[in-house]
């Protein structure tokens, strides 16, 4: 009898992200935050520029807002990237926005709140928080401050490698993110899922290929992302919370971090399984029986 084709494995891989741009680049963000009402605060506006695209920027600063003024998060009012009112507070990247412009919003929230309580009315303040000093590496002597602040992952992988059609199956992701401290856990969550799945397409799938300047994978019938019957069949995320000193509420950030160790532990995972090292990928059917020696 034909033995069994399946072969299993376990993978395993641990990294870190820089916050901020880094490498000496001088960087800053800014709130607004003014307060309304008579006796009582009736509503908090808080002006921020960040840019919310799909990772709930806009929900954790109104979130930092409330926390800081002690009111309910009904009470805040957002006026988002608005050129008219709301100053820079930097891109939507780097992992940095919650770190960065959280800490303006809670200097602004901060700020307001002892005018308001001095009887200002309305009381307003706006706040810029200066990162701390980054510095490029040193061609002489090879020191740097490279960044101010990392956030931390681990993940570990269970997979299923078809040694006959070269598929592999991810069943299982265990994926641990010190960001800190998590201002809205269910958002943490979605963004350790939503990198995974990203990351499940880039280590697997995403086969991008160029020939003399042309792209021979322009259409996503060629370019394949993952479905639903593609992405792993479990992920668990667990958040670790080491605060930070300099990050608001001890927040860090951390949106790209569960992306990064996704392609090494699948890659020592296939090790487990097959006993090939793999040192490129996505890793399709076709280079995965490669790698077996299966096809020439």
């Amino acid at each position: 009898m034909r033995g069994d084709p399946i072969s299993h494995g376990v993978g395993f891989a641990a990294g870190f992200k820089n916050i901020g741009y880094s490498a000496g680049y001088p960087e800053a963000s800014r709130a607004k935050v003014r307060l309304e009402g008579g006796a009582e605060i009736e509503k908090a506006v808080l002006f921020i520029a960040g840019a919310d695209v799909g990772q709930g920027h806009h929900t954790a600063m109104a979130q930092i807002a409330a926390e800081m003024l002690h009111i309910p998060l009904s009470k805040v009012d957002l006026q988002v990237s608005d050129t008219a009112s709301s100053d820079d507070s930097g891109s939507a990247s780097a992992s940095r926005l919650t770190m960065l412009a959280g800490n303006a919003v809670q200097g602004a929230a901060r700020q307001a709140l002892e005018k308001w309580q001095k009887e200002e009315r309305p009381a307003e303040a706006a706040y810029t928080w200066q990162a701390p000093k980054t510095t490029p590496l040193d061609p002489e002597t090879g020191y740097s401050m490279p960044n101010f602040a990392y956030g931390y992952v681990a993940q570990a992988v269970e997979v299923s490698v078809d040694t006959e059609t070269g598929f592999i199956t991810v069943q299982r992701v265990v994926c641990a993110n010190d960001v800190g401290r998590a201002i809205n856990p269910q958002q943490v969550t979605g963004q350790i899922e939503g990198a995974i799945v990203q990351a499940h397409g880039y280590t697997l799938l995403e086969n991008f290929q160029v020939s003399q300047g042309q792209v021979l994978t322009p259409h996503l019938s060629t370019y394949l992302i993952p479905g639903i019957t593609d992405i792993p069949q479990e992920v668990e995320s667990i958040i670790v919370e080491t605060p930070h000193p300099d990050g608001p509420y001890g927040a860090r950030g951390m949106a790209e971090m569960p992306y990064l160790p996704y392609a090494p532990a699948i890659i020592a995972a296939v090790y487990d399984a097959t006993g090939v090292w793999f040192d490129r990928f996505p890793l399709t059917a076709e280079r995965v029986l490669r790698g077996l020696g299966k096809l020439a």
